[in-house]
């Protein structure tokens, strides 16, 4: 009774560790979309600086869920518990380093003054993108396999705004070819949007294995 219910308890500490990890990268996604907007160079420094709380949070929940596997052997659903947090968990900590790649983008883009510097509105893909993580998190929360699918519309409305951007950044090349690096750093700007809609996108997956044990794979 004893093992059963510290085996209980361990399983409880980390959910509540995973869904700290998701409060701390869906904080640095949205303060990420607003820098693509204001450029406030000392919140950029502070988000940079921070990156390494993720990377501990990361480790520990990893070592956790090896430490409880060894020592308890779950199986059935608390297994697959186990294997959501072990792949969401690196999931939450790619995207918080994809928020940290759009701060230093946009740290390259503002050095550029020159007259074909025009700023790319990113204010719905990015607006979009925080949507998707908060949707798959919510998702996660109330163990909710549909609304974790709806995910899968919304990363098409995505894939769409990345395709406008290439499209677009062609153009821009074309009447500024003086000046590739600006605008092909302003094209990977929209890339890394991209990468945190489908990366959210793997995390409603993973949601949807939680709920109902049937593997989903998005193409």
């Amino acid at each position: 009774m004893e093992h059963h219910f510290t085996f209980h308890h361990e399983l409880e500490k980390l959910n509540k560790k995973l869904l700290t990890m998701s409060a701390m990268v869906e904080e640095r996604v949205r303060t990420a979309a607003q820098i693509i907007e204001t450029k406030d160079q000392e919140v950029m420094q502070a988000l940079i600086r921070s990156d390494y709380e993720v990377d501990d949070l990361e480790i520990e929940i990893e070592e956790d869920c090896l430490k409880i596997l060894a020592l308890h052997q779950p199986v059935a659903k608390d297994l697959r518990f186990l294997i959501t947090v072990i792949k969401i968990n690196g999931e939450m900590e790619k995207i918080a380093n994809t928020a940290v790649n759009i701060v230093k983008r946009v740290q390259n883009i503002s050095k550029f003054k020159h007259a074909g510097a025009i700023s790319y509105d990113f204010s719905k893909m990015s607006e979009k993108a925080v949507l998707m993580l908060k949707k798959c998190i919510d998702a996660l929360v109330g163990g909710d396999a549909t609304l974790a699918r709806s995910l899968f519309v919304d990363d098409d409305e995505v894939d769409a705004m990345k395709d406008l951007c290439y499209e677009d950044i062609k153009v821009r090349i074309r009447n500024d070819p003086e000046h590739p690096g600006y605008h092909i750093n302003t094209f990977l700007l929209g890339r890394h949007l991209e990468r945190i809609a489908d990366r959210a996108v793997n995390i409603a997956s993973e949601v949807i294995y939680l709920v109902e044990g049937t593997i989903t794979r998005v193409h």
